[in-house]
């Protein structure tokens, strides 16, 4: 068990509540469960935890298709049928067709690694009740090999969700749950600054307002994100684009510059054009 503390790191701002959630899953032993808004840095989270702490990460990213068997191992039994057919010597050693999966890297590695089974929510309903074994006890049976793997160090657990669909009540009595809340402005400029460090404080300003105002438009299908927003300012950045041009006044161009990078769907550009226009509009008759 890792007596270090995770503080954040210098490329990864992290809040009071966050710090303190990682630390209290590290110590309770216990897988810790974050959930929050696509874009608010959750799979982040695990890459800076093991940087931060000097951990091998080791990453399973979840998808629909993804049964929890093979986070455990698969056995190949095509490949052994062909080598047989083909009289390699192999085929006399079944341990040649057992693929290894992450859990059984994790449990294996030789210094406690940070383990990130990311988008959890994505697989199927079942899914996170079939690891429940393997994870409360950290090992499990190879039944084609009769061996048991047991973890040689407690791997620090990561789980990210976006809460596709509800998690199993058991799956959640067993982890340590945190929310990552979406930054606020003061929080979000730290985190803009970390990536843009020379950037000019008036087109800081005027990208924040911009973001937070677009955010707060009710009826959007697809909110702008933290991910979404460095993008944004990084083409800013990369063109130039002045600050005053992220307000024009000119209804004709009163869609800021390069808000494709923020909104993601026709949709949601097109009740922006329309509620910019009435707005403008309705300034310029004042």
């Amino acid at each position: 068990m890792s007596n270090q503390r995770f503080t954040g790191t210098d490329t990864y701002i992290v809040t009071e509540d966050l710090m303190m959630a990682v630390n209290a899953a590290v110590t309770l032993q216990r897988p810790l469960l974050v959930k929050g808004e696509p874009g608010t840095g959750k799979t982040m989270l695990a890459e800076e935890v093991a940087r931060a702490l000097g951990r091998p990460l080791i990453q399973w990213h979840i998808k629909s298709t993804t049964k929890a068997h093979q986070g455990l191992y698969e056995y190949d039994a095509v490949a052994r049928l062909r080598d047989s057919q083909l009289g390699e010597s192999a085929v006399h050693d079944i341990a040649n067709y057992i693929v290894k999966g992450k859990l059984w890297e994790a449990f294996t590695a030789e210094t406690q690694p940070v383990l990130l089974i990311d988008e959890i929510d994505k697989a199927d309903i079942e899914f996170p009740n079939d690891l429940l074994q393997e994870l409360d006890r950290m090992e499990f049976f190879v039944y084609e090999t009769k061996q048991t793997i047991k973890a040689k160090n407690r791997p620090i657990i990561i789980i990210t969700s976006n809460n596709e669909k509800e998690l199993p009540d058991a799956f959640l009595r067993r982890c340590f749950f945190h929310y990552i809340q979406f930054p606020d402005r003061e929080t979000m400029e730290a985190i803009v600054g970390v990536h843009f460090p020379d950037i000019k404080k008036r087109l800081l300003s005027e990208a924040m307002e911009c973001f937070f105002e677009l955010r707060d438009i009710p009826g959007l299908k697809k909110r702008p994100s933290t991910s979404e927003l460095l993008d944004w300012i990084k083409l800013l950045v990369a063109e130039d684009i002045p600050p005053e041009a992220l307000r024009e006044k000119d209804t004709r161009r009163a869609i800021p510059k390069l808000y494709g990078a923020m909104l993601k769907n026709e949709q949601d550009m097109h009740l922006f054009e329309r509620l910019v226009f009435m707005s403008r509009r309705g300034t310029g008759a004042n």
